[in-house]
């Protein structure tokens, strides 16, 4: 389904056990969702595939490999920018307590931590489409 559409990015909520990997965003007012939690993804580069944006995006922010077989669903959703952009995917895969354990933080965002998916989700301090998508993805596998 992912190779189907033509998309801008795509963004992942990875798991290891019950709790969910994400970073704080930089505090810098020119750019969109400042300080606030945020999800492993980011921008499509050239053809690449939404798994492999994800685990480009992912090794890039935390320094781990993902493998697309971790990968264990995928939604597009309208782009928080508007429908005149390009639609966006949502991932959902697991990580191993090593590659939580082998995490190297890279140099965009403030921190990382594991937070459980129900404090993402009731922060008014998280990126607001990707509570709507994480809450998706709780509904249909609930």
């Amino acid at each position: 389904m992912e190779d189907a559409i033509d998309f801008h990015g795509a963004k992942v909520a990875l798991f290891a056990d019950d709790q969910l990997l994400v970073y704080r965003r930089d505090n810098k007012p020119d750019i969109p969702f400042p300080d606030m939690w945020d999800l492993p993804g980011g921008g499509r580069e050239n053809e690449e595939s939404g798994a492999a944006c994800v685990a480009r995006e992912t090794h890039e922010e935390f320094g781990i490999s993902i493998d697309a077989g971790a990968l264990e669903f995928v939604q597009h959703y309208e782009n928080w920018r508007g429908a005149s952009s390009k639609r966006a995917l949502f991932f959902v895969g697991q990580l191993s307590q090593e590659q939580v354990a082998a995490i190297v933080f890279g140099e965009e965002g403030q921190h990382w931590k594991m937070m459980a998916a129900s404090e993402f989700l009731a922060s008014n301090q998280a990126v607001p489409h990707l509570q709507e998508r994480l809450r998706d993805y709780l509904g249909q596998t609930a």
